[in-house]
């Protein structure tokens, strides 16, 4: 099914521990997202990039949080606007704690959405139990009310997103205590080694089923550190042994079978540390293949 789709660059790297990741958008704008997405027979817009604050108040807890929630704010309100013009919003990163403001919209807007968040990381941290206080650790878990609340609450009164209908794939670097949040939550997660034991197939029709099953539809989060370095050397939480390519196109290609996607990011993509964006070009084609793209 063709749509019309709305591109949403956010510029922001503050969320995170190392710099870079604000030029991402134009990375995969670079790597041909627009003229990849109109081949396939989509319209494509490109509403340009929300510009984080180079400075701001911050805390050991919430590293920069003022800049960290004011480009959330602005993202929730271009995201609510593109869905509330009947367009499919695709955001680029930028760190992940983006993905605040865009659950957050996604959430207001259907009532009742699951969740697919694919990262080497859980991001299921707060300020209390964040051991750096970087904030694109902690848009999970604050999409799901289970806090920072301030990440999402923009006085706009917000719809959570139920846990039981969120999963989680590809951790490697989850943190001792997130995991205890995630459990006790009822986050479903699919960790590297499960992944390797039941295949990227039956992982990915599980989570459609959990996030899509009983929904209006799904959030898809996409993190490049989720993938082996290998193969996307340009971000700046690199972990070891990640979902290979084949399995990233897999997942996204099976998603966009569905016909449950809602949302889409791409977030954490590093110029700075890429090879001839190499990353870039790759977070461009899983896109793409989000949208009916098949590599062969």
């Amino acid at each position: 099914m063709k749509k019309t789709i709305d591109l949403i660059g956010v510029q922001m790297d503050l969320g995170a521990g190392t710099r870079g990741v604000a030029m991402g958008p134009m990375a995969i704008r670079y790597a041909g997202i627009q003229k990849g997405l109109e081949a396939e027979g989509h319209e494509v817009y490109d509403k340009g990039d929300i510009l984080q604050k180079l400075d701001g108040a911050t805390s050991e807890s919430l590293r920069n949080y003022e800049a960290v929630l004011d480009v959330n704010e602005k993202l929730y309100h271009s995201v609510k606007e593109t869905l509330e013009a009947g367009k499919f919003p695709v955001v680029l990163g930028g760190d992940h704690s983006i993905a605040a403001g865009s659950i957050a919209a996604t959430s207001k807007h259907y009532g009742n959405i699951g969740i697919i968040w694919i990262d080497a990381h859980g991001d299921w941290n707060d300020d209390k139990s964040s051991p750096s206080g970087n904030m694109h650790g902690m848009p999970f878990s604050a999409a799901c009310g289970h806090g920072p609340d301030c990440m999402v609450n923009f006085g706009q009164g917000p719809v959570y997103v139920d846990p039981k209908h969120c999963v989680q794939i590809g951790g490697r670097d989850i943190d001792s205590i997130e995991r205890i949040r995630m459990k006790e939550a009822g986050v479903t997660v699919f960790p590297i080694n499960e992944v390797d034991k039941l295949g990227m197939s039956e992982v990915i029709r599980r989570a459609i089923e959990i996030a899509g099953g009983e929904t209006e539809g799904i959030h898809l989060s996409f993190d490049v550190d989720a993938i082996t370095p290998e193969a996307a050397p340009g971000t700046g939480t690199i972990v070891h042994s990640g979902l290979t390519v084949r399995e990233a196109f897999l997942l996204v290609e099976t998603l966009s079978e569905s016909g449950k996607l809602l949302t889409v990011d791409m977030v954490e993509v590093n110029p700075i540390l890429d090879e001839r964006n190499k990353t870039g070009i790759l977070a461009s084609e899983l896109v793409q293949s989000c949208f009916g793209k098949v590599v062969y």
